[in-house]
């Protein structure tokens, strides 16, 4: 197949549309099925990089729950605990038993529910019954892996009847080295981003704490990685070899920084007992369990909490997740990892990392008030790597 006719592009008044080879060679991927959109494939093999490249450099399985040309989650296949299961709505599986490749989707999917709903999965491995079987319940409008096991295939076959975007990709597939892009009738060329994300990288430590452990190695390759396909301006925190906070798209450095904090501060609150021991009714989906408990921990929590708004949600009327109380249980939060696609041009972003937990920093450096931000990192004794080139994706 060298092309591929499209519904339509990214709006429904966008026609024709198609994908193709400019080289007249074949597409290196198979619809296995459903009707994959414009914006789907854009997802898709952004996705594909992403998870390409993080198996790459840490050795384990990769997935990612993209929406909108932005990786809401990804994660490597690390096991999962008890509470993780039960944040991410698989303690009702045999979870205990996942295969790494579907732990990897569970951490991706599991992390920013709220932006994963209605995502596009990508992974590194073959998609196995483990994987199919946490794609099925969830609201997706597909997944690109390099194969799928039969009993895969016969599992995500159930899902939208039959209609499930499934697409196969070639994994030795290798893209020219120069790419192309077209905006308003002037193509535009590049190299590709081809930059290897390895600990050379991330080996010139600027402050003075220069203990840099292996799994904050690792996490800190994981952040930049996915860097490198989010949107820009872009920052992300990640702990356990998985992203819980992506700030991307952002013209502001330090509101990325507060978008991707909040987030992680999400991440982290729902795993307080507070947030485990909602009383939720049985009616209620896993969809509306994740939306009311976006507002519950944030503040607007009275719109689920005022008399006539909770009898929808919970068996009991649950008691407010106090400022004080969230502010205790967030400094309990340590070793969080954050990435940054660009320098850090004010020390702010370090005061704002530092509240989500932050002890671990990569960032290219460059910027005329670098001095100031190391000071910053020195005073809560923070280890930072300069790694003396940009990210920007677009």
């Amino acid at each position: 197949m060298k092309e591929l006719a499209l519904k339509y592009g990214c709006n429904p008044n966008q026609k024709p549309s198609k994908i193709y080879m400019a080289n007249n060679e074949e597409l290196p991927i198979k619809v296995l099925s459903g009707k994959p959109g414009y914006i789907n494939f854009l997802d898709a093999f952004n996705g594909w990089q992403l998870v390409r490249d993080l198996k790459k450099a840490t050795g384990l399985p990769a997935a990612t729950s993209f929406k909108h040309v932005s990786p809401a989650g990804a994660a490597v296949g690390l096991p999962l605990t008890e509470t993780l299961a039960k944040i991410y709505w698989v303690d009702d599986m045999d979870w205990k038993n996942f295969s790494p490749i579907a732990c990897a989707y569970a951490r991706a999917r599991g992390a920013d529910r709220m932006s994963s709903f209605g995502d596009f999965i990508s992974l590194s491995d073959v998609c196995d019954k483990d994987t199919a079987l946490l794609i099925k319940r969830e609201v997706s409008d597909g997944v690109i892996a390099p194969g799928y096991t039969e009993e895969a295939l016969e599992i995500l076959g159930q899902k939208k009847k039959g209609n499930y975007n499934v697409i196969e990709i070639d994994p030795d597939y290798v893209p020219a080295p120069l790419e192309h892009k077209e905006v308003f009738g002037i193509t535009f060329e590049q190299g590709r981003q081809e930059l290897a994300i390895d600990d050379e990288l991330i080996s010139n430590i600027v402050t003075e704490n220069k203990a840099l452990t292996e799994e904050a190695k690792r996490d800190l390759k994981v952040s930049l990685i996915i860097l490198k396909y989010t949107q820009s301006n872009s920052v992300c925190f990640v702990k356990d070899g998985q992203a819980i906070g992506v700030g991307a798209g952002q013209q502001s450095r330090v509101h990325c920084t507060r978008l991707a904090g909040q987030k992680a501060d999400n991440w982290w609150l729902r795993q307080s007992e507070k947030v485990l021991n909602l009383p939720f009714k049985d009616t209620i989906t896993r969809a509306e369990r994740d939306n009311a408990i976006d507002v519950y921990i944030g503040e607007e929590y009275m719109d689920v909490l005022a008399d006539g708004a909770w009898e929808n949600i919970f068996t009991e009327k649950p008691s407010v997740f106090t400022r004080e109380e969230k502010r205790a249980w967030l400094d309990k939060m340590t070793d969080v990892i954050l990435g940054s696609d660009a320098f850090f041009p004010f020390s702010d972003n370090i005061e704002r990392a530092h509240k989500s937990g932050v002890t671990y920093i990569a960032q290219p450096g460059g910027s005329v008030r670098d001095d100031a931000v190391i000071d910053t990192c020195n005073k809560y004794n923070m280890v930072m790597a300069f790694t003396g080139i940009r990210l920007f994706h677009h």
